[in-house]
């Protein structure tokens, strides 16, 4: 399977990358992790956003959590 290449949003440029990323949202007993998120990375211009799409079905889990999400432990550590 190769790497996804799209044409960049922000410069025009062919080649920005579709990579698959784990976000957070909230903090606390609210945190949610999102895993494989996609998101597209430009090499040309430097940018990395999530598209209209992408962040429409962020904000569909992050509203029905309880059907998507299965809890699990997950160590935090801080940087310092």
């Amino acid at each position: 399977m190769g790497i996804e290449q799209v044409n960049c949003d922000m410069c025009g440029e062919h080649g920005a990358r579709v990579i698959h990323v784990a976000r957070s949202y909230g903090s606390g007993a609210d945190l949610l992790v999102i895993e494989n998120v996609p998101v597209v990375s430009c090499p040309h211009c430097g940018e990395s956003y999530l598209t209209a799409a992408t962040l429409r079905e962020i904000e569909k889990i992050k509203q029905n959590r309880t059907t998507y999400a299965s809890p699990r432990p997950v160590p935090v550590a801080a940087f310092v």
